[in-house]
């Protein structure tokens, strides 16, 4: 039999440890690795970069249940000019309504609110609220005339930016600072949002006459080239090679696109669709009296056909006719 051998022969030689540690992983950004200098050079240089203002405007549009449909199509226009706005199902006009639609708009992510409320079938109200903290305006709405019922001859590119103007008179008082602010801050398409378009083909016009809002939509358009013929007169539009000089407003011209409507202000509210009132219209008429108004007017028609009737009954009463001689002749 072979020797056996010595258990310290047969123990293998254990590796000696490294002292040294292994190097540090340097970082990974988006553009590749970065060294363990660079890293360091940017922290100690590292500087909060200014913050860039984005704006983030987000509007719900909905209505109200039993709706007119000429004032749904109305809401659907505003829909189609507003690439930031989002529809939502119809609410039901209540008291509680400014509860859920502070819910629905949290819910859906959004800003502000512009909520078609119908009563009556007839009568149309304009809710423009910023959420969730207000303020809110009720607006009576009148003179309304959609896209369809119009046809004009203007056509603008569906989800351009839209240019907002104003008249000079709402900088007149408090109140109508107040407006032209939301009507900016809702109807003024954020820059850079993934559903418009980055070109600037119509305008918003907001101007106050008689107290009242007047809202119209103009196609920024170039003007046409007239060459006189011997038939008359032909229209040539610009090609693309006639190039418009910055300022060029000579060549340019508004073409009416739609909707119209009109906004009679109400009140405004401190809150998202209440709280305390901040301003009241003084020259506000409800329809509900304006319509009781001309149930009087007929009524008096009426009454004074009543009061002709009893007159010239009282009148033949007094003056009772003469009998006749040859009433009974020829009646044997």
């Amino acid at each position: 039999m072979g020797k056996k051998r010595k258990h310290s022969e047969t123990q293998t030689a254990e590796p000696k440890k490294k002292d040294e540690a292994a190097p540090e992983r340097p970082k990974r950004s988006l553009f590749g690795w970065k060294d363990k200098e660079e890293v360091q050079q940017q922290t100690e240089s590292n500087t909060d970069p200014p913050q860039v203002f984005r704006n983030k405007e987000k509007v719900m549009v909905t209505c109200s249940r039993r709706i007119n449909y000429r004032y749904r199509h109305l809401m659907l226009n505003m829909v189609s000019l507003l690439p930031h706005c989002k529809k939502d199902n119809k609410v039901e006009s209540r008291s509680s309504k400014g509860a859920t639609l502070n819910e629905l708009i949290e819910l859906r992510g959004c800003s502000s609110a512009l909520f078609f409320e119908c009563r009556k079938h007839q009568d149309l109200y304009l809710w423009m609220a910023r959420c969730p903290n207000g303020p809110s305006v009720k607006f009576l709405v009148n003179a309304v005339h959609t896209m369809e019922e119009l046809k004009l001859t203007g056509n603008h590119l569906k989800g351009s930016r839209p240019l907002l103007t104003f008249s000079s008179n709402f900088e007149k008082d408090a109140h109508w600072k107040l407006l032209k602010e939301m009507i900016m801050q809702i109807f003024g398409t954020p820059k850079e949002h993934r559903k418009s378009k980055p070109y600037h083909d119509h305008v918003f016009v907001f101007s106050i006459a008689d107290d009242h809002i007047w809202f119209r939509n103009y196609q920024v358009s170039e003007l046409y080239k007239i060459y006189g013929t011997n038939t008359g007169l032909i229209s040539v539009p610009h090609n693309e090679s006639d190039k418009m000089v910055r300022g060029g407003l000579d060549k340019m011209t508004l073409v009416e696109v739609g909707p119209r409507f009109c906004l009679n202000p109400i009140k405004i509210f401190a809150g998202s669709f209440g709280g305390p009132t901040l301003y009241e219209n003084p020259f506000y008429v409800s329809p509900n009296q304006i319509r009781a108004l001309e149930k009087r007017q007929k009524a008096g028609k009426y009454a004074k056909k009543v009061k002709a009737k009893t007159r010239r009954k009282m009148h033949e009463l007094s003056n009772p006719l003469e009998p006749d001689e040859f009433a009974d002749m020829w009646r044997e």
